[in-house]
């Protein structure tokens, strides 16, 4: 089932990673009230992961959805890891995403994209937040980012595993549907190529924002278009250097990547157009786009991001950006619906 058709309250969700600690020690108050301000903003759509914290973002985020009722929201986890009892020492490697969690849970982390792997990392995401059922299933970072070369290996153990394993169960109707979460574009182009099992839609995550769409645009959304994949943009902000941040990719951005933000701020202040809101409405102007799901760690970041994807953005703002070469020239903008 197209993820399109689920959503209760709009495109605009809650990506929920900056729960499980990211980047810092986020107080259990601060993560609640941050939830909280979702809800009461109209977010209905909210993704997690294991990976998230070893765990804390599901267990902060079904402890703060516990106060709704469970048919009133969407939601969203993943399954390519297993998080252990048994305590990790020392720095743990996350690839190229280094210490991105490391204010997390000490939990050990374990890659496992089987059939049995998918199934144990829903049971126990199902038991983290505390709900009966999960509607979307993401497997998760099945990309070089996080397996080096090693990534296509991975893919056919989740091809003959974890791809079947959801397939049934969507075909079984025990979640809505099911797809990768990835900040690759590599794997999602492999996965729409498939003809034994057909994804209902993928996380994106960073591929396709204001700041970095080029090469998704020449191949992936196209294909997701063609094959009614529907693509949920995470990472909106780019890891939040389009809303002030000095992250890129998780890492600190480098000084290209500095320049051409400033580039397009500068842009955006001669238009009095508020960043967030062109990075928010640019990707959904594309018609793969089918939600946006933003992270936030404060309750105040919330009330910007609903702002932002209501703000009007005149027609100038988007001409200039292209005529600039700071969106690309085929990348479908709000002014060409």
């Amino acid at each position: 089932m197209r993820i399109r058709d689920r959503l209760l309250n709009g495109p605009l969700g809650f990506g929920a990673a900056p729960l499980g600690n990211m980047f810092r020690n986020i107080p259990d108050k601060e993560a609640a009230a941050t939830v909280d301000a979702a809800w009461q903003q109209g977010a209905r759509y909210y993704d997690t992961a294991p990976f998230y914290g070893a765990g804390l973002s599901e267990i902060r985020l079904g402890k703060a959805l516990a106060a709704h009722k469970r048919d009133e929201y969407v939601l969203s986890t993943k399954v390519g890891r297993l998080i252990l009892d048994e305590v990790e020492t020392g720095r743990r490697d996350f690839g190229e995403k280094g210490g991105i969690f490391e204010f997390g849970r000490p939990n050990r982390i374990v890659y496992d994209y089987s059939e049995h792997g998918a199934l144990k990392s829903m049971e126990d995401s199902l038991k983290r937040l505390g709900v009966d059922r999960l509607d979307f299933v993401w497997v998760h970072d099945l990309a070089q980012d996080f397996h080096g070369d090693a990534w296509i290996a991975q893919f056919e153990t989740a091809r003959t595993g974890a791809f079947r394993a959801l397939s049934r169960l969507r075909d079984e109707s025990v979640i809505k549907g099911w797809g990768l979460g990835v900040n690759r574009i590599e794997p999602v182009e492999l996965l729409l190529g498939l003809t034994e099992v057909k994804p209902d839609g993928t996380l994106l995550a960073g591929r396709y924002t204001l700041l970095d769409h080029e090469r998704a645009l020449q191949r992936l959304m196209p294909a997701a278009v063609a094959k009614g994949v529907d693509i949920v943009i995470g990472g909106p902000y780019s890891s939040g250097v389009l809303a002030g941040s000095a992250h890129f990719e998780y890492q600190m951005a480098s000084p290209a990547i500095v320049a051409k933000v400033e580039r397009i701020k500068a842009v955006a202040q001669r238009h009095d157009v508020p960043i967030k809101a062109a990075a928010l409405q640019f990707s959904l102007a594309h018609p793969a786009s089918a939600a946006v799901i933003p992270g936030a760690s404060r309750p105040e970041r919330i009330a910007e991001d609903h702002a932002a994807l209501k703000a009007v953005i005149p027609a100038d703002f988007w001409r200039e950006m292209r005529k600039q070469g700071l969106v690309a020239a085929n990348a479908p903008l709000p002014i060409d619906r």
